[in-house]
């Protein structure tokens, strides 16, 4: 699957490319050469069959595949603060600039579900974007990450999809938008992205597909966009997913577990839904968030539990299959100040 109070909005011309590979083919050997069938008895040979739609490079090592992306953006809001920041947002936060967000360089091996096998996923995110979505414990410079890091290995299952167990720093269950932003309906990131989700989490997740109608996931990770631990204990996240039909579907996540530093006591938790419908060419999404962490030191004020919850729809419709429009509008009630302390 995959996805703010409406404030700060800057209202910019932005603009992306994004980078696909071509698959690279090798010369046929040649066989044997043998006695020529006369011309006027060998039968003629059909055309060869078109090769299949890639968007990856396939590496010289064969199974491994090699994809990426660029972008750049510029942005203007009316409503800056000071001429330098728009208040609120996250890849297009600078007020009249331009900007270099993002090259991504994506290398995958894709484990066999029908078999025992193991795979991995790695992304290296370099640009002004990696600035924001960095992890404690993780430094590779300030415009620098690697979002994806982890390895998967495969156990068969009588359903033939398997069951996966991923380890390492893997992107986050919740919400539709994802950090690439090639990949969501909109270019900027909504709100809920933004305040009420974490970007990834390091640790263990176990995931299948029971049937065509439902799938799982279950994870225990060193916290919110931590690689290494701020406390002692590890924090859960799962979610289950069900696909009435090929054209809806229904995703809700959970979660527990202690974010703040040295503190093992003060839980965060919450749950989230994601609804998706395709309607012809039109495809809409409603997401709802509800969160709580227990009072600490960290919060505003420390002496209460903070809540915070959120609700946001995003519609797109395909004129064509190269042209598209998307459109957003989400709300975030965080009245204790927890996520989105300015």
């Amino acid at each position: 699957m995959s996805i703010h109070t409406a404030r700060g909005y800057g209202v910019g011309r932005l603009t992306r490319a994004a980078l696909v590979g071509a698959c690279l083919f090798a010369n046929r050997p040649l066989g044997a050469q043998g006695g020529s069938v006369p011309a006027d008895s060998a039968p003629p040979k059909p055309d060869p069959p078109a090769p299949a739609a890639v968007n990856h490079l396939e590496t010289a090592l064969a199974g491994f595949k090699l994809t990426g992306f660029a972008e750049g953006s510029y942005a203007y809001s009316g409503r800056s603060l000071g001429d330098t920041a728009i208040v609120g947002r996250l890849y297009d936060r600078l007020q009249n600039r331009f900007m270099l967000n993002a090259l991504a360089v994506v290398l995958d091996k894709p484990y066999d579900p029908a078999t025992f096998s193991a795979g991995f996923h790695t992304e290296l995110l370099v640009g002004q974007n990696a600035t924001v979505i960095r992890s404690s414990g993780l430094d590779l410079g300030s415009q620098a990450d690697l979002p994806h890091l982890y390895v998967t290995l495969n156990v068969p299952t009588a359903s033939g999809n398997g069951l996966q167990i991923k380890v390492g720093r893997i992107p986050t269950l919740m919400g539709l938008e994802v950090i690439e932003t090639v990949a969501n309906p909109n270019w900027s990131e909504g709100n809920q992205f933004i305040y009420v989700e974490n970007f990834t989490g390091t640790g263990v997740s176990v995931e299948t597909k029971f049937s065509d109608h439902v799938d799982a996931q279950f994870r225990v990770i060193n916290g919110w966009d931590q690689v290494g631990d701020n406390n002692s204990r590890k924090s859960l996240m799962g979610r289950v997913g069900l696909y009435p039909d090929a054209l809806t579907s229904l995703g809700v996540v959970g979660y527990w577990g202690p974010e703040e530093a040295n503190d093992n006591t003060a839980n965060r938790y919450g749950v989230e839904g994601l609804l998706w419908r395709k309607l012809g060419k039109t495809q809409l999404w409603v997401q709802g968030d509800y969160g709580a962490e227990q009072g600490n030191t960290a919060l505003p004020d420390p002496t209460q539990d903070a809540k915070w919850w959120a609700l946001g729809g995003w519609v797109s419709y395909d004129f064509s299959s190269s042209l598209g429009l998307a459109l957003r509008g989400d709300y975030v009630n965080d009245e204790n100040g927890a996520r989105s302390t300015f």
